[in-house]
């Protein structure tokens, strides 16, 4: 029988999973390349965090190892939403949120390892049933698009190992003040990155060109709306949550997006059948969990940095 401390936080993942589903929208229409997108959106969110005194009260009680353990965790969450909208920028909004799904095959091998809990077989073929529907995803989009499909995997990897070591370390510290030192860190890592990319790939570094007025506007949206309030709100709701538990429910992201992508981008110009088909096989995974497992409450809380994420943030 589920507690109402568990029914409380699936309806608060699923409300932060909703405001997720808006994040590949946004990300799609701010005119910004993936990694300077990425840098703004991480900025807004510290600079906010930094006007919060319980964050300062909270890091000057924070040993230091439990710092640099968040900071490391940071950098991952940095990177998996520098993949993640890399792939909306290669492909659509719907393409980079579908393949968000694909992380509960890499959370479900994931979480044993770096949360040291028990290995669950059936997490694991619920998670592989997403498979055949990911596949139909890929057929049902344009060869141009495939690229973006490659680096959403990576970005789907990513979000389970962040969203498993981040179930170990979110019971330490204050949900804001953790907050506020994994998306310093990701800043900073993405500012040291930056030349690296540029010389890899040019044009891809950050440039300190100020975003336009309507880039603004929008990287505030996904800052606060998407980023700051969900982020937050989701590291208390998984304190009675396993990790795979949230990753499967944030599949319902990609659902959320591409409805968004229908009705304020249009793309269902671009997608065939195959593609809604790989969104109900999905769809269909998410809706048996609760079916296949009685829900309980767990002894560690779990945190999942966006969707994004995020985690607990996309």
């Amino acid at each position: 029988m589920t507690t109402p401390e568990t029914r409380r936080a699936f309806l608060q993942i699923h409300f932060c999973v909703l405001l997720w589903g808006f994040t590949a929208i946004l990300g799609k229409m701010i005119s910004l390349r993936a990694l300077p997108l990425v840098w703004w959106r991480m900025l807004f969110v510290v600079a906010v965090l930094a006007c919060v005194p319980r964050v300062w009260r909270g890091l000057r009680a924070m040993p230091g190892r439990l710092v640099a353990a968040y900071a490391g965790i940071g950098v991952l969450v940095a990177l998996h939403w520098l993949t993640f909208y890399g792939s909306i920028k290669l492909s659509n909004a719907s393409v980079g949120a579908t393949c968000i799904a694909l992380g509960t095959v890499f959370t479900a091998l994931a979480e044993p390892w770096l949360a040291r809990t028990r290995f669950q077989p059936r997490d694991f073929l619920l998670g592989v049933a997403v498979l055949p529907g990911v596949a139909f995803v890929v057929g049902g989009i344009p060869p141009g698009m495939r690229a973006g499909v490659a680096v959403g995997t990576l970005s789907a990897i990513l979000v389970a190992l962040f969203g498993s070591l981040n179930k170990r370390l979110v019971e330490h510290g204050d949900a804001l003040t953790v907050t506020a030192i994994e998306l310093g860190a990701g800043t900073l890592a993405l500012t040291v990155l930056s030349p690296l990319m540029a010389l890899l790939m040019p044009g891809e570094g950050l440039t300190m060109v100020l975003p336009s007025m309507r880039d603004t506007g929008l990287l505030l949206a996904l800052s606060i709306g998407c980023t700051l309030i969900p982020y937050a709100l989701s590291l208390v709701a998984l304190r009675h949550m396993s990790a795979f538990a949230a990753q499967l429910a944030v599949n319902l992201e990609p659902v959320y997006a591409i409805v968004l992508a229908i009705l304020l981008l249009g793309e269902q110009r671009e997608l065939s059948l195959a593609f809604y088909a790989g969104v109900a096989i999905i769809l269909a995974a998410v809706l048996a969990y609760p079916l296949l497992h009685r829900l309980r409450r767990i002894e560690h809380p779990d945190m999942l940095a966006a969707s994004e994420a995020k985690g607990m943030v996309d």
